[in-house]
């Protein structure tokens, strides 16, 4: 069986700046926090720079798509999380030499926490990760939960939502996404939240978190179109939905309001 795959060109009568494949990792298993808006960001940020857009989904049986530049992952429950682990192992080869090579991801909570290490579950289980990042998750007692506003040398201020019961620690040298100026984070205790390596991008963010991070969403299709060899079409474009009002308000009522 091979991966699902849909299409979306480009801005109609602009001439197409290349094309950028997105996957969609594990959608039926891990995506049960509205992570969809996250890829339909990306494919209309990377339209209104004049790139076509190809969107592909892969689930646990599917053939894993070739020359693929972006890769997009949710979370989900431990049931998902155990579901999806025999074939998530199968492909970490793949998917380490991905990203090594300079291939962009997301990878929201549940997902999150498999490129680390391992998962310790609440029942004692160890669910294995695949070691993108140098860090590793126990489950929590209790939940982390609310709006919550981070940092970041390369985004500036990062705004989310937070909804995990997973304890995250990173290594020594393992970069965070942001530092915590207001919310949990990782663990609630060292003021982290997430995990940078390469063009990955771990974190707890929900929300969407792209729509209210434009900054996060280009620096991804920035990597994007590296990796698919395209010239990076950067801020001389000035179509209007890239003005980032409408985030801008969205980000000023989400950091307003109370956890």
């Amino acid at each position: 069986m091979s991966a699902q795959f849909y299409e979306h060109s480009g801005e109609a009568g602009s001439s197409s700046a290349g094309t950028l494949r997105i996957l969609q990792l594990y959608p039926r298993d891990m995506n049960i926090y509205g992570d969809w808006g996250n890829t339909l960001v990306l494919t209309r940020r990377a339209q209104w720079r004049g790139y076509d857009v190809e969107v592909l989904s892969y689930d646990p049986g599917d053939e894993l798509p070739g020359d693929v530049h972006l890769v997009v992952g949710g979370g989900g429950q431990d049931s998902g999380q155990e579901r999806i682990t025999a074939d998530l192992q199968a492909r970490s080869a793949d998917l380490r030499a991905w990203a090594q090579g300079g291939v962009a991801m997301l990878v929201i909570c549940g997902l999150y926490q498999l490129f680390g290490h391992r998962f310790l579950t609440g029942q004692g289980s160890e669910i294995p990760g695949i070691s993108v990042f140098d860090a590793e998750t126990v489950a929590g007692d209790g939940r982390l939960i609310g709006n919550i506003t981070t940092t970041s040398e390369t985004f500036g201020t990062i705004v989310g939502y937070e909804n995990h019961s997973g304890l995250t620690t990173l290594a020594p040298g393992q970069a965070p996404f942001g530092r915590v100026r207001s919310g949990d984070g990782n663990n609630g205790k060292d003021g982290t939240e997430g995990a940078l390596a390469h063009r990955v991008i771990g974190t707890y963010l929900h929300g969407s978190l792209l729509p209210k991070n434009p900054a996060v969403a280009d620096w991804l299709l920035q990597g994007a179109a590296g990796a698919a060899g395209l010239e990076w079409v950067g801020d001389a474009v000035a179509h209007p939905s890239l003005d980032g009002a409408w985030a801008d308000k969205a980000r000023a009522v989400a950091m307003s309001r109370p956890r």
